[in-house]
């Protein structure tokens, strides 16, 4: 579920697919400066629920957490698989002018 997109609750039935994915199949225009390459942070997600049901970190992301760019709680929708149930926010600083959000 995308808490500030109104409590919008999305199937993500392939695993093998990222978050970025599965927001473009369902057409959610979400943030992504690089193009979805895991090169900026832009496409950041803050998780509320469910951090368990993602896959392990990435090496892009792992290189943003070292360097301080993404904290625990946070993964890149460019990067991150899940695997079941969770709940994210798009951070305020990343939110697209376009989109319409509700109150976190």
């Amino acid at each position: 579920m995308i808490e500030n997109l109104f409590k919008r609750i999305l199937e993500a039935p392939d695993e093998r697919k990222t978050l970025l994915r599965h927001f473009q199949d369902n057409s959610i225009d979400w943030m992504q400066a690089c193009g979805g390459k895991g090169r900026c942070t832009t496409c950041k997600v803050i998780i509320r629920e469910g951090l368990e049901h993602f896959k392990p970190p990435t090496l892009a992301e792992q290189k943003y957490y070292r360097e301080g760019a993404l904290h625990r709680g946070e993964r890149l929708a460019c990067q991150a698989k899940v695997t079941g149930n969770i709940t994210i926010l798009a951070p305020r600083e990343y939110q697209l002018p376009h989109m319409k959000y509700s109150d976190e």
